[in-house]
């Protein structure tokens, strides 16, 4: 009972329970295969887990199962800090045409991971939670052109997403 005591404050802390007066869109629609791969963490609303992180990345892989692999690292401290990561799995919701998921790091809890805004060439995303809590903006590279950057905080800022939390992350890693 303990075991589950924990896990269970642990899932909340990292999820949290905050709604929001507007739910987020997501995308129409997403191609797991183009969405696979690695991803950098550009820019991101504060979270606990990701407390002091640098280097930060996503990485997605399709499995046999139909479901992903999800591989996310950091670097702690500093951009030479040790690298840390969790290994978890995500399913896609029935009907939404993949845009929204769910991921699990810790059985049997998951969390809702919600691709909000795509790139037609999948060279960025946006990814958030029912609730607006929790943000993150991706890129298929380490910086993101400013223009574009601001664009989407622009655009998030419009759909009532609290820009004002977005902290960018260090990528200097080599």
């Amino acid at each position: 009972m303990k075991h589950f005591l924990i896990m269970l404050s642990v899932t909340l802390g990292l999820f949290g329970c905050k709604t929001s007066e507007v739910l987020p869109t997501s995308v129409g629609e997403v191609d797991l295969e183009r969405y696979a791969g690695l991803w950098y963490d550009v820019a991101s609303f504060p979270a606990r887990f990701q407390k002091n992180c640098f280097c930060t990345t996503a990485t997605y892989t399709l499995t046999e199962k139909g479901t992903v692999e999800v591989y996310n690292t950091c670097r702690k401290g500093g951009a030479e800090g040790k690298e840390s990561g969790i290994r978890g799995k995500a399913f896609a919701v029935n009907g939404s045409h993949n845009t929204k998921l769910k991921v699990q790091f810790f059985w049997p809890f998951r969390a809702d991971y919600w691709i909000v805004k795509l790139d037609k060439d999948y060279q960025w995303a946006v990814v958030s939670t029912p609730g607006k809590n929790y943000l993150w903006i991706l890129s298929r590279t380490p910086e993101m052109d400013e223009t574009l950057f601001n664009s989407i905080v622009e655009s998030l800022r419009v759909e009532n997403y609290d820009t004002g939390l977005l902290l960018r992350t260090p990528q200097l890693c080599k």
